[in-house]
């Protein structure tokens, strides 16, 4: 009877130790298939959040026209949405025009610029250029907005026409009324003016 015991327990232990071979074995290549479908499942992830976490738009035009009839179309090879604010995108190699109801059109050229997409204000920065008929200015800064209804342009600013060139800080436009103030910072200087006919 015990030699059955000792035999009986020798196959019982026999069993148990092929089984937890068989089963760690078994085990551990669930553990590293669940480990590869976990880190297929974190690239699959990452790829996603990166295609869809992209907020640059290439090739942008936006246009709008006021309850007055005043239209304002801004064009841009780039733009950026502010992930802060998705009202807010910025522009590079900027192309802008104003047509306002009965008058000319004033084009406005710059580097880079800050659209706000609710209220159309819109700071134009680096190399700014507005044209008019036969006035051209040149500036580094330019702040437009359509519900103040006017354009302020600053630093190094440079108007031209056909008879005059001008030197001055900051020239302010009513766009509606057309006019036009040239004024600089400081008290004791003067806006340089230069016929140049």
């Amino acid at each position: 009877m015990t030699k059955k015991i000792i035999i009986f327990t020798i196959l019982v232990l026999f069993i148990i130790v092929l089984n937890h071979f068989f089963f760690k074995d078994l085990d551990n290549d669930q553990v590293d298939n669940t480990n590869k479908n976990l880190e297929l499942e974190f690239e699959k992830e990452e790829i996603d959040r990166k295609s869809f976490s992209s907020n640059i738009l290439e090739n942008v035009n936006y246009s709008s026209i006021d309850p007055e009839g005043n239209e304002y179309t801004i064009f841009a090879s780039e733009g950026e949405i502010d992930i802060k604010n998705n009202q807010t995108i910025f522009l590079k190699n900027v192309k802008a025009s104003i047509k306002l109801k009965n008058s000319d059109i004033i084009l406005i050229s710059s580097g880079f610029a800050k659209y706000n997409a609710a209220n159309l204000d819109t700071i134009f920065t680096e190399n700014v250029v507005i044209e008019n008929l036969e006035n051209k200015i040149t500036g580094e800064y330019l702040d437009f907005s359509m519900l103040r209804k006017n354009i302020i342009i600053s630093k190094n600013v440079v108007f031209k026409n056909n008879s005059n060139i001008l030197k001055t800080d900051v020239i302010e436009i009513d766009i509606e009324t057309k006019n036009t103030k040239f004024y600089m910072y400081e008290k004791n200087k003067k806006v340089s003016i230069v016929k140049t006919n």
